[in-house]
């Protein structure tokens, strides 16, 4: 399962689809204070990073992947 829901914190592992875009956001619709851990994601679907921006979802830890970090942290800080 490429998220792991737990009480208050969404775990992102290896390659997250289009696919868990609608349980993301039913999560987090309420979870308003929840934070995602993408620190085991090597890739995020668009779908998912518009879910996460709209949320103004925090992060407690950036992807390991250099690159993919590069794109979301501008993304996802700009809600902060």
């Amino acid at each position: 399962m490429p998220i792991e829901f737990k009480k208050n914190r969404a775990l992102f592992r290896d390659e997250v689809s289009v696919e868990e875009a609608e349980a993301l956001l039913e999560w987090l619709q309420t979870r308003p204070t929840a934070k995602v851990d993408l620190s085991a994601c090597s890739h995020l679907h668009t779908a998912n990073l518009q879910v996460l921006m709209t949320a103004k979802a925090g992060v407690s830890n950036w992807p390991k992947n250099a690159e993919l970090r590069s794109w979301l942290e501008p993304a996802l800080k700009s809600g902060e």
